[in-house]
């Protein structure tokens, strides 16, 4: 038990995974897709390694751990406020890791959006006359749907229901960036979902049931250094966020990070 203290004083060591391909972000019609809703070339994913045990009770720890050793502060990628890449390069002095629930293994988690109005069978998402959220465009029942709450429909999910990580990335990719141009059907939204989803998070069967369960833990996080909040941009927007995904058994860390904005032509 000591040692394990020891090691955890020691803190967790991480080393970046440069090489390992999230196909999704690679694939070439996600990439046209992510530049119609305003995301291209301000999304990334990127993996490391670590070099303990991970408990789901050590989060804050990680998470300080992560953004504070060397390998991931010269090499976590953000955006700067003139819309470079940059690296994260501070001293992080505080840091948010809220979990965020990962349990869903299906897509026919949103079935429930064409049995009542959101949806058509055919897959086109109904209109509605314009209103505004903030200063995101609300010109759908898709949209109302993730985020009016006095919405006819906003009970179609519950509040656990809209804290899964599946949900999270649907919401996202839904809203989009700046200058984002809404689909009219929700089949590109799901598709990206479901294939951004396959490569961020990890899943085991169970030998002898065959029941598929997902390993991954995943928080949403934020970091601080001495002049504030620096990670994952000094302005926080509801459209800017990064995960940490965190496989367990094999020791990695994705990581998924977005700044809004307008899209950008190169990465």
């Amino acid at each position: 038990m000591s040692a394990g203290l020891r090691g955890c004083a020691a803190g967790f060591a991480f080393r970046a995974l440069p090489q390992k391909a999230f196909s999704c972000l690679q694939d070439r019609d996600v990439g046209d897709r992510l530049l119609k809703w305003s995301m291209q070339g301000r999304i990334t994913a990127q993996a490391f390694s670590f070099d303990q045990q991970f408990k789901p009770y050590q989060k804050d720890e990680f998470v300080m751990a992560f953004f504070n050793d060397q390998n991931v502060n010269s090499s976590l990628k953000l955006l700067s406020a003139s819309g470079q890449w940059t690296t994260l390069g501070s001293k992080v002095t505080k840091i948010e890791a809220t979990v965020v629930p990962c349990t869903q293994i299906s897509m026919s988690f949103f079935d429930r959006l064409y049995t009542e109005g959101v949806v058509r069978e055919t897959g086109d998402i109904v209109k509605c006359y314009d209103d505004y959220y903030d200063d995101i465009l609300i010109s759908d029942e898709l949209r109302k749907v993730l985020l009016l709450e006095d919405s006819d429909h906003y009970d179609l999910f519950s509040q656990s229901d809209r804290k899964e990580f599946l949900f999270c990335l649907f919401k996202h990719l839904c809203i989009g960036g700046t200058l984002c141009q809404f689909e009219d059907v929700v089949g590109p939204y799901l598709e990206t979902t479901k294939a951004l989803y396959k490569d961020l998070v990890s899943v085991q069967k169970n030998p002898e049931t065959k029941e598929i369960r997902i390993i991954s833990t995943v928080f949403r996080v934020s970091a601080y250094d001495d002049n504030g909040l620096c990670y994952p941009s000094s302005k926080s927007h509801e459209q800017t966020f990064a995960y940490l995904i965190v496989d367990p058994c094999k020791r990695h860390v994705h990581t998924l990070y977005h700044c809004f904005g307008g899209s950008l032509f190169t990465n």
